[in-house]
């Protein structure tokens, strides 16, 4: 009986501590983020969609747009692509599109069908008063919002520039790991994640060109908007989305697509990664790709190349439309 008690008054001073540990990041994290209050002022615009507030950036000059479209759990795709559009700046408009959950965006507990996530785009990017046609420049997952945009208002999109974007076959066998998630989540709410070195060292902080201000504002970004319920809602639903834009076949509209070599978490080995698109575009009447030798994210290394590359494409595309 006495070796039981001992069980039981140890595993009460460990939950004990365990929960004063809790406690104490959760407080901790709440200080830093009062702190941090000055650091998580909007960059772009807030328009009002579906009741909530959604972040548009805009900067640029140019008859031409750009509409970049942020991958999953990017936690600020306004920071996230600035090297990359900070070289196309000159010659076009430039437009971020923060989904809900996303940057400085309002986030929600709610359904991420396809169609609501791209009739809230649309919606954000009108009301902060940009018309269309558009040039999608799409990341990762947003390849399926892309791509279902081109399908579904084709007047609206003049071509697709995908930054190693997603294509519905991709999702075939990908695996999502929605409780993976779900304790990214638990873990960013208490501040845990503030404890663990390094992991808000994003590849644009590591490889970008931002200054100092702007990594610290990222960092203070993704404090407050890691894996959050929209982005988890997102996730579930991805499958569903992506199996909805097969079913409306290849778009045709131009398009480019930029390849990494599949690291930088992507769950798929090289040729595997590059295959899959290289077989996409195979049904497309009008595009072309480009391989990169670097990760998942490669606006955020290879932007130079990216930007001359999108320079030259755009050029073909105005001699063809004239």
């Amino acid at each position: 009986m006495k070796q039981i008690k001992r069980k039981n008054n140890m595993a009460i001073i460990i939950a004990g501590a365990f929960s004063l540990f809790l406690l104490a990041t959760y407080i901790n994290h709440r200080i830093q983020t009062a702190r941090e209050s000055d650091l998580l002022l909007p960059l772009g615009r807030l328009v009002e969609v579906d009741g909530h507030n959604m972040s548009v950036y805009s900067e640029g000059t140019g008859e031409t747009t750009l509409v970049f479209m942020s991958g999953g759990g990017t936690c600020s795709p306004i920071l996230d692509f600035k090297s990359l559009y900070s070289l196309l700046s000159d010659d076009y408009q430039i437009v971020v599109i923060e989904k809900l959950g996303y940057g400085f965006s309002d986030v929600i507990n709610e359904s991420r069908d396809i169609d609501t996530i791209l009739s809230q785009t649309r919606a954000a990017i009108q009301r902060a008063g940009h018309d269309g046609p558009y040039i999608l420049c799409p990341h990762s997952m947003s390849g399926i919002e892309a791509l279902y945009w081109a399908q579904q208002y084709p007047d609206e999109v003049e071509a697709i520039i995908g930054l190693d974007m997603a294509v519905p076959q991709y999702y075939d066998a990908m695996n999502i790991t929605i409780p993976v998630m779900k304790i990214g989540q638990y873990a960013a709410a208490l501040g845990i994640t503030r404890l663990i070195p390094g992991i808000s060292e994003s590849d644009a902080i590591k490889h970008g060109t931002l200054t100092d201000e702007e990594k610290a504002i990222y960092r203070a970004v993704f404090y407050n908007r890691t894996a959050t319920a929209t982005m988890i809602e997102e996730a579930k639903s991805i499958k569903e989305n992506a199996g909805a834009v097969k079913l409306g076949g290849v778009p045709a509209v131009p398009m480019l697509l930029f390849i990494s070599d599949g690291s930088g978490g992507t769950g798929f080995d090289m040729e595997t990664w590059r295959q899959i698109p290289k077989d996409y575009l195979s049904m497309a009447q009008n595009a072309r790709f480009i391989e990169l030798d670097c990760p998942h994210y490669v606006h955020d290394y290879e932007y130079e190349r990216i930007s001359k590359e999108i320079k030259l494409f755009l050029d073909t595309l105005s001699e063809n439309n004239d």
